[in-house]
């Protein structure tokens, strides 16, 4: 009984000790309990939130209505091949027609058989085949094109109602969302791969669109022109290019936005080419060192750094030193942001802008100016857009005139540039007024700067101002 009772007291002496361990060290008002702040655990339903398993998204729904909308897009050409050593032994003059094959995917839109694909994918096409889904093929003529954006629009005639994917708003798309890119990657009919957005408005600075969705789903040669969907099997994109050292897929791929690639299909199917506004400023994107050395608060937005003569944006009364932030309900921290939302719109389009002025926010609505109408200058240069005659005129596909020389310093030189057309600002292509606008803007006023020049008498020459 002795041994017994001794027992018993170690036991309970054993308890009292780990329970006063407890409250000393553990317990909320131990000696470590503020240890608990710094590591924060899930809870046991965490993993059910994040909505990432494979029993929270399920494809098939959406690959299965992308697959029978996807094309096979075939793009037939001829080119003369001449041989120099027979034209120079013999006298033999003319070439051989070589055929040349290109392929690439598109989306059909509509029951009728109106198709939307890149640009480059058919471009200078003498023959377009299309396959669908079902191996059956059509010939396809070309309705429209804007090589600036990448994308074209296709009609074929088929005896049946064809299935068609509905577009989806763009705008709305997240970083993080679950994407499927859907084409025919080296000939290879109905490839659906899966990914991410990775980022939005990315800027490839390809002296067109700025304005990229980018994903990580796989997209390789050949899926140019092939739809890039959400979960739900609606087009949030067309696939266009990838960022690769060696052709093929690396890590991502890059889509042109769905609602800029609607509204270039309805400018093309209404007015038969592409309604472009602008809202009339140039400058360029805040960040922390650019902010210092211009001396505002903002780290994000829109910098106005001119404002064109005659545009909506001076009318509105935006001068330079206004930082935009917001175009409608868009936030706007980047030039991408800003032009890809404007490259939704048309000329007479109203925006709603908001912009900082000192330490004060202001919204006023902006009337968009039709593109080949404004004139911008740059060191007393007035530059204007070239018409489609001029182009064929000089046998060039792109140009800015110089309207009017209004530098005393360039008087001399007044009959020889007027009328001029200007072909690229320091090796940067001279697309139009917008795109040399957007380059001047980032140049110094005080640097000089090298441009080459198509005269009036068809000379090409180089000179720097």
């Amino acid at each position: 009984m002795k041994k017994f009772s001794s027992l018993f007291l170690v036991s309970l002496l054993s308890g009292a000790t780990t329970l006063g361990a407890y409250k000393l060290f553990i317990d909320d008002d131990g000696l470590f309990s503020k240890q608990k702040d710094i590591v924060t655990l899930a809870p046991a339903n965490y993993s059910k939130n994040v909505g990432l398993g494979a029993e929270a998204v399920d494809f098939t729904d959406a690959a299965d209505k992308t697959v029978h909308s996807v094309v096979h897009v075939k793009n037939v050409s001829y080119r003369t091949v001449s041989n120099p050593m027979m034209e120079f032994f013999y006298g033999y003059k003319g070439g051989q027609q070589q055929e040349q094959v290109g392929t690439g995917s598109g989306v059909i839109i509509s029951e009728d058989g109106y198709i939307v694909t890149n640009n480059h994918v058919v471009q200078d096409a003498t023959d377009l085949e299309i396959t669908l889904n079902n191996k059956k093929t059509y010939k396809a003529k070309l309705v429209g094109t804007d090589s600036k954006m990448d994308i074209a629009l296709l009609k074929i005639d088929a005896n049946e109602k064809l299935p068609y994917t509905v577009f989806a708003d763009s705008d709305n798309v997240k970083v993080g969302e679950w994407v499927l890119a859907v084409g025919n990657p080296y000939n290879l009919n109905s490839t659906v791969t899966a990914g991410i957005v990775s980022a939005k408005a990315r800027n490839l600075d390809t002296n067109g669109i700025q304005s990229f969705i980018q994903t990580d789903a796989a997209v390789n040669p050949g899926n140019s022109g092939g739809a890039l969907v959400n979960t739900h099997g609606e087009l949030i994109g067309i696939n266009t290019m990838i960022s690769s050292m060696t052709g093929s897929y690396v890590g991502y791929s890059f889509a042109v936005p769905s609602n800029i690639a609607r509204k270039i299909i309805q400018d093309i199917m209404e007015f038969g080419n592409v309604q472009r506004g602008i809202l009339g400023v140039e400058g360029g994107e805040l960040n922390s060192s650019v902010s210092k050395e211009l001396g505002v608060a903002e780290t994000q937005g829109f910098y106005v750094n001119k404002v064109t003569k005659g545009s909506g944006a001076e009318k509105s009364g935006l001068t330079k030193g206004d930082i935009i932030v917001k175009l409608d309900n868009q936030t706007i921290s980047s030039y991408a942001e800003l032009s890809g939302y404007i490259n939704t719109k048309r000329p007479n389009d109203k925006v709603q802008v908001t912009y900082i002025r000192g330490e004060k926010t202001f919204t006023v609505p902006v009337s968009l100016s039709k593109n080949d109408t404004i004139v911008t200058e740059f060191k007393g240069l007035q530059l204007e857009n070239i018409d489609p005659s001029d182009k064929k005129r000089f046998r060039i596909n792109a140009g800015v005139r110089i309207s009017e020389v209004t530098s005393e310093n360039l008087r001399p030189y007044y009959d020889e540039l007027k009328g001029s057309i200007i072909l690229s600002v320091d090796n940067v292509k001279a697309t139009d007024v917008e795109t040399v606008s957007r380059v001047l803007g980032q140049k110094d006023e005080n640097k000089s700067i090298s441009i080459d020049l198509l005269t009036k008498n068809g000379q090409r020459v180089r000179i720097i101002i």
